[in-house]
């Protein structure tokens, strides 16, 4: 019986003290920073159309600047898709890590293009393209500080859980009470 009280109490105890970590942006919150991430690398594709990176290097540039601008359009893409996957259930710590390195990744390879586009193509362009990594500097900051929020309260949860446990462990091994035998009334 003491068992069975032991059990309850602990699961009864733990409930609210896992949903207090706090602390986390809102789901609904978040999702705007997510479309609005959408948005701005939906813009690069059109902008992309018109960098002719092949024709860089009959004026010197490195043939690596054509195989960043196809490697741009292929990680826009899953950039995009990883973006809504996020959105669907933005408390997936592994996905929200994987749509940051990915704008990350995007961004470094976006400023090399931008740059070969400002020496070998047309400045007024490469101006565009800067545009598109500025305007999300911003969702990119966001989504950093959701990272690490989330993170903390992951590990918070786990913290609690931990404690949890090792309490209701305590609880459960600890040695019940001597006996004393009924006698049956004669």
């Amino acid at each position: 019986m003491k068992f069975r009280v032991a059990i309850l109490l602990c699961v009864a105890t733990s409930a609210p003290v896992f949903a207090q970590t706090g602390g986390l942006t809102p789901a609904w919150d978040f999702r705007k920073t997510l479309e609005s991430l959408t948005q701005q690398t939906q813009r690069l594709p059109a902008l992309l159309d018109r960098v002719r990176a092949q024709d860089w290097t009959l004026k010197g540039a490195p043939a690596a600047y054509f195989e960043q601008s196809q490697q741009l359009r292929t990680q826009a893409g899953f950039l995009a898709q990883d973006a809504k996957s996020l959105a669907a259930d933005p408390s997936k710590m592994p996905i929200t890590l994987t749509v940051f390195l990915r704008l990350q990744s995007l961004e470094i390879v976006l400023l090399s293009i931008e740059d070969g586009v400002r020496r070998y193509q047309d400045p007024a362009l490469a101006n565009e393209l800067q545009t598109v990594i500025d305007d999300n500097t911003a969702n990119r900051e966001r989504l950093r500080e959701y990272l690490v929020e989330l993170v903390s309260s992951k590990e918070a949860e786990l913290s609690i859980m931990d404690k949890e446990a090792q309490r209701c462990r305590t609880l459960l091994f600890q040695a019940p009470p001597a006996r004393t035998p009924v006698r049956p009334k004669q």
